[in-house]
Formats: structure tokens, C-alpha cells, sequence
């Protein structure tokens, strides 16, 4: 079979060739191109993460001035002992000066950290005033580094001008005799 094709038909034939070619090296080069932006916007996102760490490594020493100062007013408590009472006399205390009622409250479980315990407690249900509510979160916040609200929920309670109602959750910070390497003076609270 003798294929004899026009010099116009073979110029289709090529161009034809062409368009086809470069119609399938642009979809696959689209893949491609795709995937490195994909992988470039991750070795960015892992850049950010590698400096972040890098800057709190280099900030080890400051942190653990920090941590010194705070550990000496930090009251230390047996293995055993029971801290739910201690904290929640201070935060029913602070509640009782400032004529803020809490009404439901739980004590969560106890959470260590690198030697330190944090005792959670929910309250649920708490009302009274704006001054009243500004009042207990500075008095407790200023008890020392070891009290700290936190997710403050506040609404207005219809039909009772000024007041508020809401919830929060208190965060207790301590450190256990058999948790703590090396305890200065461990101070009973």
C-alpha cells in the first residue's frame, strides 16, 4: 500500500500531531505542577514550624528562670492529699467577697506536666453582676500564678437587670511531693 499524502494533508498531519502532543504534556504538566505547589506549600508550612520550635528552644533558658521563680510560690502537696477542698475554699472564698454565686461546679481530674499538677474546676453555673464578676477573676488571677480562668462564658440574664450568668473553668496550679525532683522546702498550704 503505497501512502502517498499531500504536502497540505502531511502539514495537517503534523500540526495535528502537534496540537495533540502538547494538549497531553499540558494536562500532565497541570499534575505535576499541582503537586509541587502542594509540596512547596508544605515544606513552607514545615519551615514555619521548624523556626517556631527553633525560637522556644533557644528561649529554654528563659523559661526556665521562669519556672524557678514560680516554683518557690507554688504550694506543694502530698502524693495523696486531696487538693479539690484547698482550691475550692480559695475560689468560693474569692466568689463570697465580690457577691458571685456559683451554683454548679466539678471538679476534673488532675493533669501533670513536667512536674506540675493542674487541677481543672468547672463551674458550670455562676450569676451576678459585672462588678461582681470583675471583682472574683482579680482577686483569684492575683492570688499568685497558680489560679488562672479560664473559658469565660458570660450572658445577660433576661428580666434581672445587670446581672450575668455563665461559666468558666478554673485552672489550679501545684506541685506534689512525689512529682517534684528536688523540692525546695515544700510548703504545706
Amino acid at each position: 500500500m503505497n501512502l502517498s499524502l499531500s504536502r497540505h494533508d502531511r502539514a495537517m498531519l503534523a500540526v495535528t500531531v502537534c496540537v495533540a502532543l502538547f494538549g497531553f504534556l499540558g494536562l500532565t504538566a497541570k499534575g505535576q505542577i499541582a503537586g509541587i505547589r502542594s509540596r512547596r506549600a508544605e515544606a513552607d508550612r514545615l519551615a514555619q514550624r521548624l523556626e517556631l520550635q527553633a525560637a522556644l528552644i533557644d528561649a529554654k533558658d528563659d523559661w526556665a528562670a521562669r519556672y524557678e521563680a514560680v516554683r518557690d510560690r507554688m504550694p506543694v502537696f502530698s502524693g495523696s492529699e486531696q487538693v479539690g477542698p484547698y482550691w475550692g475554699k480559695i475560689m468560693d472564698d474569692a466568689a463570697h467577697d465580690h457577691d458571685l454565686h456559683i451554683q454548679q461546679r466539678a471538679f476534673k481530674e488532675e493533669t501533670v506536666v513536667a512536674g506540675v499538677c493542674e487541677l481543672p474546676i468547672e463551674v458550670r453555673q455562676w450569676e451576678g453582676t459585672l462588678e461582681a464578676l470583675v471583682g472574683f477573676v482579680h482577686q483569684v488571677e492575683s492570688t499568685g500564678a497558680m489560679l488562672e480562668v479560664r473559658e469565660l462564658r458570660v450572658s445577660p440574664i433576661q428580666n434581672r437587670q445587670g446581672w450575668l450568668k455563665g461559666s468558666f473553668t478554673l485552672s489550679c496550679a501545684y506541685l506534689r511531693t512525689d512529682k517534684v525532683s528536688n523540692p525546695a522546702t515544700p510548703s504545706q498550704p
